[in-house]
């Protein structure tokens, strides 16, 4: 008997050590634009994981150049296989503020952004679809695209640093809402 419940408790121990029920994210999207990030995931049931995602950015670069901003997103997977394996679908919201002048998007979009300083803030949420494929025993490698809306409200300035407020508006933005290329480390 007690070699019976030796080898069950051994079992136990056993498959909660080689379990996934926390990981630790880099974006990598997000690091092209020098904002250091992270995100944290857990598990919540045998297909689902919250995931939560934070990124900082401080900086004004040369020229008067700024995208500073903080933004926090968490959101809610339900995936097809099982929690951190294959595909999911998710939920987010998303918040933030941010303070952005004298830069320039690809593809010629917001180009306004090149010629004034916008300073406000933005709630929302979407819905998003990912991947994540094993690399190793505590490494995977996830990509993700979501969309969906977010409020946002700002106030317009003429240059970087100085100059009077011009307007105070909303804009109500339908679109891309999410992207993610991380590396994921499991921490339990």
């Amino acid at each position: 008997m007690k070699k019976v419940i030796f080898i069950l408790i051994s079992i136990a121990v056993s498959a909660s050590l080689f379990s996934q029920d926390a990981a630790i994210k880099n974006n990598l999207l997000y690091d092209a634009t020098l904002t250091p990030n992270l995100g944290l995931e857990f598990r919540t049931g045998m297909k689902n994981t919250l995931d939560v995602n934070v990124g900082f950015n401080p900086f004004t670069f040369s020229e008067g150049k700024k995208l500073k901003h903080w933004l926090v997103q968490p959101e809610l997977r339900f995936w097809t296989c099982e929690a951190f394996n294959g595909t999911f679908i998710g939920v987010h919201a998303h918040g933030g503020e941010f303070s952005v002048a004298n830069f320039k998007m690809p593809f010629g979009w917001l180009e306004q952004l090149q010629n004034y300083r916008y300073e406000g803030y933005f709630v929302g949420g979407g819905i998003s679809v990912g991947h994540q494929w094993i690399l190793s025993k505590r490494w995977t490698f996830e990509a993700s695209i979501g969309a969906g809306y977010a409020f946002i409200e700002y106030d317009k300035y003429p240059c970087p640093d100085c100059g009077p407020k011009i307007k105070s508006d909303t804009y109500n933005y339908w679109g891309i809402t999410k992207a993610t290329l991380s590396f994921v480390y499991f921490i339990f």
